[in-house]
């Protein structure tokens, strides 16, 4: 590349002129420039520099999302577990000591929904308001042993959801990750921009001090003085846009790795050395988002059939123990109220029997949960559906991106080239005096927008890489080719 010769200036300076109180002034003002580039130099050395494989790690291993995504999978691992222990029979053990009065007559009662006072006691013509102590110990063992697959259907439905957690894990990670990947390769834009503005602040200050030379040594007219520190000053200010995007584009990527961080920086590695090969993708019917989508349909489909078996009988093998004691006699009636006879146990017995309970008014509402269960599972299905059409549109799309962000990938080489060429022949131009300064500016103008669009560019045919990694589910597609 031709060196400017905007860097050997001294030829511009008349001799007499060499001292003047503007150059002075303007001078010292450069050398405060040159300190704050020199710091802000410093500040880029010491930052954190992060490679991509390095920040897909801390991504996955530090997001709060996809730590609430585990969460949720190991939730429906213990779900599973907890359904599962309805294979095994019940075994309940209980033990009171009562103190209470003990009348009773004949005749049948209705429990207080579940909650019913003993009414055995003796029959008398009179109440007796004599409290006695008493004990009772029941042991009782019910075990379904046949529920027509309710059970199965219950275990298959929190597999199934735990089949929904996993797949909805994977889809986020992977749809983190792919962020992650598009906000290192912006972050490394913006950085590359940042570079491209300060290069084009170095010529704009060489540009004006060659420029207040020359009118003060009344070689150029006054006018070109203010046009040369309005080109400087538009150049401060793309130098400070430019690094207020970087930073904002900073802060998105570390939010992305699970932990903000002002001063982190990426390794560009080989995104500016190499363009992206084309590549054959997988088809996006394995992307995780549809497998997501399958997974939310499998679910729906086995909680409906649970919902069906919940109605269906269940035989139980039930067996029991129990003692009773109590401080009336059981021989002649007689009152103890000391503590000692009431917890005596006095009689025993046991049972054995099979049991079979079918509620039959619970079909009508199971029937009704079993309709909606399936209406989720056509919702399900719709959906699936629209994520197809997504994701074959999205295929499509970042193919025909992909051509033509290589084609810009591969002009723009051309672009600044030609840029150049007509910078260094308009500057040859301005200093014989053959062309104005505004021409000048243009040039210079147009060699910054082809630096930034090379850049831009670049970036942006391994962003149309990753889209078609995203669009086919595989980020192999877009890992594979870097480092090459």
């Amino acid at each position: 590349m031709k060196h400017s010769q905007y860097h050997s200036d001294s030829r511009f300076f008349p001799p007499g002129n060499a001292h003047a109180p503007a150059h002075r002034t303007f001078d010292i003002k450069n050398r405060w420039l040159a300190l704050f580039f020199a710091a802000f130099a410093c500040m880029q050395a010491n930052a954190q520099q992060i490679k991509l494989h390095e920040a897909l790690e801390q991504g996955k291993g530090n997001f709060p999302f996809l730590k609430a995504k585990q969460a949720e999978i190991h939730s429906a691992e213990s779900r599973i577990k907890s359904v599962k222990t309805d294979y095994l029979p019940a075994f309940i053990v209980q033990d009171q000591y009562t103190y209470a009065t003990g009348n009773s007559v004949a005749g049948a009662f209705l429990p207080n929904e579940g909650s019913a006072l003993s009414p055995s006691g003796g029959i008398r013509p009179e109440n007796i308001y004599t409290a006695t102590f008493g004990s009772f110990t029941t042991a009782m063992v019910d075990w379904k042993v046949f529920n027509f697959g309710k059970v199965n259907a219950n275990v298959n439905a929190a597999k199934a959801d735990l089949a929904r957690s996993q797949a909805d894990y994977e889809n986020e990670l992977f749809q983190h990750q792919v962020k992650i990947i598009d906000a290192y390769l912006l972050l490394l834009i913006n950085q590359k921009l940042v570079e491209a503005q300060r290069q084009n602040l170095q010529r704009a200050a060489i540009f004006k001090r060659v420029t207040d030379a020359a009118v003060s040594s009344g070689m150029r007219p006054g006018v070109d003085s203010s046009l040369a520190a309005a080109e400087y000053a538009k150049a401060q200010l793309l130098l400070l846009e430019s690094r207020r995007s970087e930073k904002a584009q900073r802060l998105r990527f570390s939010e992305l790795t699970g932990e903000l961080r002002d001063s982190i920086q990426v390794d560009s590695m080989g995104f500016y050395s190499q363009l992206p090969l084309p590549a054959e993708t997988a088809s996006f019917l394995k992307n995780p988002a549809l497998r997501f989508s399958q997974a939310q349909i499998d679910a729906s489909l086995a909680r409906s059939l649970a919902v069906k078996r919940s109605s269906l009988p269940s035989v139980s093998l039930v067996g029991a123990g129990w003692g009773r004691g109590s401080g009336v006699s059981n021989k002649d009636d007689s009152f103890r109220t000391d503590f000692g006879s009431g917890v005596k146990y006095q009689v025993y017995n046991y049972l054995i029997g099979v049991s079979t309970r079918w509620n039959l008014t619970n079909i009508f509402k199971v029937r009704h949960d079993y309709h909606a269960e399936q209406f989720q599972a056509e919702r399900f299905k719709s959906l699936y559906k629209t994520q197809q059409l997504q994701l074959d549109r999205q295929a499509r799309e970042s193919e025909m991106q992909f051509q033509l962000s290589l084609a810009q990938a591969r002009l723009t080489p051309v672009q600044l080239a030609a840029a150049r060429t007509a910078f260094n022949q308009a500057e040859a131009r301005y200093q014989s005096g053959l062309t104005d300064l505004f021409t000048l500016a243009q040039s210079v103008n147009a060699l910054n927008r082809a630096e930034i669009d090379k850049f831009v560019t670049n970036g942006n045919a391994w962003r149309s890489l990753l889209l078609k990694a995203a669009a086919a589910g595989d980020l192999d597609i877009f890992l594979s080719q870097i480092n090459r």
